[in-house]
């Protein structure tokens, strides 16, 4: 008798789907829902409502297989939440979603997985693992360019790709749709889940001022000749690239270029003065396991839905690396992740850092 897979139950239509599937070609399918903090006693993470539990419940009945729904708050807190605090208090723009992945389903439920006796751990994702002739794996980007999601699992590692199945990575968001409404399933109009889930009914404004006030500090808003427009009201509250919410008026659209946490200053500017060519990424995680030790040409996406750019990538050691683009790039972002490409190969992921400009003459190699 084969071992089973546990699939990472949602209450959406993907995660349905793939438990769906995955029973369809015989696999024994557990299911298993994480119960994840959530801001606010009477919140819920919009990841695991009541009705997400029920839509989730429904499909385990209807294909019959067992469904657990399991406690994770205290992991989701300390490694989420926490991380997207302590980048808040630094100004970056953190990215939780992958530090999620990595550590609450490809750490906490995987290992839940492992102590149920199965052999692999299935997701909803839009992406594909290939095993190659060598033993090693690879992470591919999903076929439906408009829902891959190999961004997300950049910081995956062997083990935990050697005990992954994505089943709906050959397919595209309009098929899974069709299928789950050839299944009469309630979940296949179900809206995709956005925004940070771990928000409940609040804003992230409102969140930050109440989790770190020491980062609430207001400030200059100046352009890049000095000059000050206005106030901010504290430099986590505004991300590289936005424009609404500056509260200026200006005779053109003016874009937060960089933000100065020790001059507590938020420069700003018109469009043309957005975007840089340059970015050094810190905490690289290598898919391979293999960190390279040359130059090479690589494809990179340094937001999820930015476009990947050409660019020549200078490894700083095993865990850093420099990226010189081809062309300049509007949406460099510190605290965002940095994921690289080799075609459909996802080669691993970091996360983008402040550049000085000394640092950034020490990086014209």
């Amino acid at each position: 008798m084969s071992s089973p897979v546990v699939v990472a139950m949602s209450g959406g239509v993907d995660s349905s789907i793939a438990a769906a599937l995955l029973c369809q070609q015989g696999f024994d399918v557990i299911g298993i829902m994480l119960h994840l903090w959530c801001d606010g006693a009477e919140s819920e993470n919009r990841c695991c409502t009541s009705a997400s539990i029920e839509f989730a419940r429904n499909v385990s009945e209807r294909f019959d297989f067992t469904f657990h729904f399991v406690d994770a708050s205290d992991q989701f807190r300390q490694h989420v939440v926490e991380y997207f605090l302590d980048g808040c208090s630094q100004c970056v723009t953190p990215t939780p979603c992958i530090i999620c992945n990595r550590f609450i389903r490809w750490g906490f439920l995987l290992d839940r997985a492992k102590e149920l006796g199965a052999s692999h751990l299935a997701t909803g994702h839009y992406a594909r693992v290939q095993r190659t002739s060598q033993g090693r794996y690879r992470l591919l980007r999903g076929l439906d360019p408009n829902k891959d999601q190999s961004y997300f699992l950049s910081m995956l590692n062997q083990d935990q790709l050697a005990h992954t199945l994505f089943p709906l990575g050959d397919l595209s968001k309009v098929e899974v749709r069709e299928i789950a409404r050839s299944f009469d399933l309630s979940v296949a109009e179900r809206k995709d889940s956005q925004d940070l889930c771990f928000l409940g009914n609040g804003d992230y404004r409102s969140f930050i001022a109440r989790n770190i006030p020491d980062a609430i500090r207001h400030g200059q808003i100046i352009n890049q000749e000095g000059d000050v427009l206005g106030e901010h009201q504290s430099l986590a509250f505004y991300t590289i690239g936005q424009r609404k919410g500056l509260g200026l008026s200006m005779r053109e659209p003016h874009y937060v270029l960089r933000k100065d946490l020790g001059k507590n200053v938020l420069v700003v500017g018109p469009e043309d003065e957005l975007g840089q060519e340059e970015l050094v990424a810190d905490g690289m995680s290598w898919i391979s396991g293999e960190a390279p030790s040359n130059r090479f040409r690589a494809q990179a996406k340094t937001r999820y839905r930015a476009s990947a750019a050409w660019g020549t990538v200078s490894p700083l050691g095993v865990r850093r690396i420099h990226i010189q683009f081809d062309q300049p790039l509007r949406d460099i972002t510190p605290g965002q992740a940095v994921v690289l490409y080799d075609g459909d190969v996802t080669l691993g992921g970091g996360m983008i850092q402040n550049i000085t400009a000394k640092e950034s003459e020490e990086f014209d190699l």
